[in-house]
C-alpha cells in the first residue's frame, strides 16, 4: 500500500491534505464541504473531548443539548449575530417530500408542506440558548448559569478543508450567564486560560493569548478572548475563542433577574467554544513527511508492540512476551496496542504506524527473546534503541513525558524562530512573504488601517496579545501613534 506523501516544501496544503486521507483521520463525504471522520480521527477527537469535558467540569460547568433548528424570528433578535452570520446559514423552508409525478422513482419538495416559519440550521447557539435562558432565570439565586453542550453546527462555508473549514464541524460551545460585568468577564478570561492549559499541555502546540480587534471579535460580542497559534508553514490558526458577550443577548431576549435588593436587571453573558479544528491544528503542528506524530497524551495507541517471526513456534514465543509486556505497560496506564495480524509484514507494519504517528514501537522477534531484549522506536525523532526486559517499562514510561516535552520545546522554538518585530510597512510586506509567521508591529487603533493591511497583504490581526509589552510607538502604515504593538499573520 502506496504510502509516499507530498512534501511539505514541495506543497503544505497537498501534503496536508494527503495525511489527513491517508493517516486514517477523515475523507470527504457525498455531502458537499462535509467530512467523515473515520474512527482512527474520531478517536483523537474523543481524547480531546474528554479532557476538554474534564476541564470544563472542574470549573464549574455542566453539559446540556439544544436544539440544531432556530426559528428565523429567534436568530434575527440580536441583530449583530444575526448579520454576522447569515451569509453561512442553512435554512429549512419545508419538511416533507412527495413523489415526483413527472419523474418516476424521483421525489420532490411538497408544495404544501412549507414550514410557518423557516428554520436555521444552527452556525451557532446562542439564540435557541437565550430563548431557553429566559425560562430558567428569575432571581440572582439561579446565577450563575454554567452550561457547555457538545454538538455539530453548520456553516456554509465554500471554500472547505478536512477538520479546518468544513461545511458541518463537531465542537463545544458554553454559554453562560452571570450577575455581574466582572463575573462575566472573569468567567471568559478563564475558559481562555483553560483552552490554552489544554492546547499546550495536551497537544504540545503553544498559543498566545490575546484579544481580538473590532473587525475580527465575534459577532454580537463586546470583546472576543481568542488563542492563536503558529502552524510549520508560517500560518496563523486560530485555535479557541472565548466572548465576553455583555447584555446584549440578554436584552435581545429579556432576560433579566431579580437582585437581592430586589430590582430588575438584565444579566452579563458569555459565550465559547473550541471545534474538530483542533484536529487540523494538531496535524500541522508536529508532523512531518513521513506521516503524522502525535503527542502521547493525545494518541489513541502510546505504544504498539509488532512481532517478528518465520513460522508458528516463534509466533507463539514472541507473543507470549509481547502480551506479558503489553500487561505491564497497560498497568502503569500506558495505552498499548499488539498488532498480532498475520495479513500483514512487519515492514508494512512500521510504516503503517509511522504514518499514523503512534509515539512509540517496540519490535519482538527471536534474537530479542534469545537476549532478553527489545527494540524501541520513537516516531518523534525517528530513532531506535535497544533495552534490556529488566528496563523497558520504566524506560517507555519515562518515553511519555519525555516526548510530550520534546514536541512542545520544538514547537516553541519553531514559533520564536518565525516571531518577528516589524519598525516599517514594507519590511512587514517583504518579510511577509519571504519568511511568513508573527509579525509584532504597532497599529493606529483604526478599521481603515486594518483593513488596508488586510487588502494589499493578506495578513490579519490575530490578537492584541494579552501578556505582550505595550510600549508605545508609531503605525507602520500611517506613522500615526500606537498605543501598542499587535501580532499580524497570514491565517487559515
Amino acid at each position: 500500500m502506496a504510502k509516499n506523501l507530498t512534501t511539505r516544501e514541495e506543497d503544505y496544503s497537498k501534503w496536508y491534505n494527503e495525511l489527513v486521507i491517508k493517516a486514517d483521520l477523515a475523507e470527504n463525504s457525498a455531502v458537499r464541504g462535509c467530512m467523515v471522520i473515520k474512527p482512527y480521527g474520531y478517536a483523537i477527537w474523543e481524547k480531546m473531548q474528554a479532557e476538554l469535558d474534564r476541564m470544563f467540569k472542574e470549573t464549574g460547568h455542566e453539559n446540556a443539548y439544544f436544539p440544531l433548528f432556530v426559528p428565523k424570528s429567534l436568530f434575527e433578535a440580536e441583530e449583530k449575530n444575526a448579520e454576522g452570520f447569515a451569509k453561512e446559514c442553512a435554512v429549512v423552508t419545508h419538511y416533507r417530500l412527495q413523489n415526483d409525478p413527472d419523474k418516476p422513482g424521483k421525489l420532490r419538495v411538497d408544495p404544501e408542506a412549507k414550514l410557518e416559519e423557516e428554520l436555521v440550521v444552527r452556525p451557532t447557539s446562542e439564540a435557541i440558548i437565550w430563548k431557553t435562558y429566559k425560562g430558567w432565570i428569575q432571581s440572582y439565586r439561579d446565577l450563575p448559569l454554567l452550561i457547555n453542550q457538545w454538538a455539530n453546527v453548520v456553516r456554509w462555508e465554500m471554500r472547505t478543508r478536512l477538520f479546518l473549514r468544513t461545511a458541518e464541524f463537531l465542537w463545544q460551545e458554553g454559554h453562560t450567564a452571570h450577575a455581574t460585568k466582572s463575573e462575566a468577564v472573569t468567567e471568559a478570561k478563564q475558559m481562555q486560560d483553560v483552552y490554552a492549559t489544554f492546547t499546550e499541555n495536551f497537544m504540545a502546540m503553544p498559543v498566545v493569548k490575546g484579544i481580538k480587534s473590532d473587525s475580527e471579535r465575534f459577532a454580537g460580542a463586546e470583546d472576543t478572548y481568542t488563542i492563536e497559534a503558529l502552524m510549520q508553514d508560517g500560518k496563523a490558526l486560530q485555535a479557541g475563542t472565548s466572548h465576553f458577550l455583555g447584555q446584549n443577548f440578554a436584552k435581545a431576549f429579556d432576560v433579566k433577574f431579580a437582585t437581592k435588593e430586589g430590582k430588575q436587571e438584565y444579566v452579563w453573558a458569555t459565550s465559547w467554544g473550541v471545534s474538530t479544528r483542533l484536529m487540523g491544528a494538531l496535524v500541522m503542528t508536529h508532523s512531518d513527511d513521513k506521516g503524522l506524530v502525535l503527542p502521547p497524551k493525545l494518541a489513541p495507541h502510546q505504544v504498539v508492540i509488532v512481532p517478528i517471526y518465520r513460522n508458528d513456534e516463534q509466533f507463539d514465543a514472541v507473543s507470549e512476551a509481547a502480551n506479558k509486556l503489553m500487561k505491564e505497560l497497560r498497568a502503569k496506564g500506558i495505552r498499548v496496542k499488539f498488532d498480532n495480524r498475520d495479513t500483514h509484514k512487519p515492514g508494512w507494519k512500521f510504516n503503517e504506524y509511522e504514518l499514523k504517528g503512534i509515539p512509540v514501537r517496540i519490535a519482538i522477534g527471536p534474537k530479542d527473546l534469545e537476549n532478553g531484549t527489545f527494540e524501541v522506536a520513537r516516531r518523534d525523532t525517528l530513532t531506535k534503541e535497544v533495552l534490556a526486559k529488566d528496563v523497558i517499562i520504566d524506560h517507555v514510561v519515562g518515553l511519555m513525558e519525555e516526548i510530550q516535552t520534546s514536541l512542545f520545546t520544538k514547537a516553541i522554538d519553531h514559533r520564536a524562530a518565525h516571531t518577528t518585530e516589524v519598525e516599517s510597512y514594507e519590511e512587514f510586506k517583504t518579510l511577509l512573504e519571504e519568511k511568513g509567521g508573527f509579525f509584532s508591529a504597532h497599529w493606529d487603533g483604526t478599521n481603515e488601517t486594518e483593513e488596508k493591511i488586510k487588502k494589499e497583504t493578506k495578513a490579519t490581526i490575530r490578537c492584541i496579545p494579552l501578556d505582550d509589552n505595550n510600549t508605545s510607538g508609531k503605525c507602520i502604515v500611517t506613522g500615526n501613534p500606537s498605543a501598542r504593538r499587535v501580532l499580524f499573520a497570514k491565517a487559515y
